[in-house]
């Protein structure tokens, strides 16, 4: 998966707009736009780091050269759950969940 779709799902996925990733980044939106349709080459680093704040996940997991799905799935879902009050300890009983889930899926 490239850059720009990566973008574009995380950002579909917190369902923000192009203005408000640009607004949180210090980006221009026509900006944000190129880096999702992947007309722009070469992002620089800083606002790469600032758009793997903002969704909660690495600057390895945008360029594509790190962790895993899941485990920016993971950081994104542990960053909304802190946001909304949770307690590590809920969080992980959360996780104690999502394996047994998974788990169980695997058996079947």
């Amino acid at each position: 998966m490239s850059l720009g779709a990566r973008l574009k799902e995380l950002r579909l996925n917190k369902g923000v707009s192009l203005q408000a990733v640009a607004d949180a980044v210090e980006a221009s939106k026509p900006h944000i736009w190129e880096l999702e349709r992947g007309t722009t080459k070469n992002p620089s680093l800083e606002l790469i780091s600032k758009l793997a704040s903002y969704f909660g996940v690495t600057v390895d997991y945008l360029a594509g050269t790190g962790a895993k799905e899941e485990d920016a799935e993971y950081l994104a879902f542990a960053r909304e759950a802190e946001e909304k009050g949770f307690s590590v300890n809920d969080l992980q009983k959360m996780l104690e969940l999502a394996v047994h889930i998974r788990n169980t899926d695997k058996d079947d």
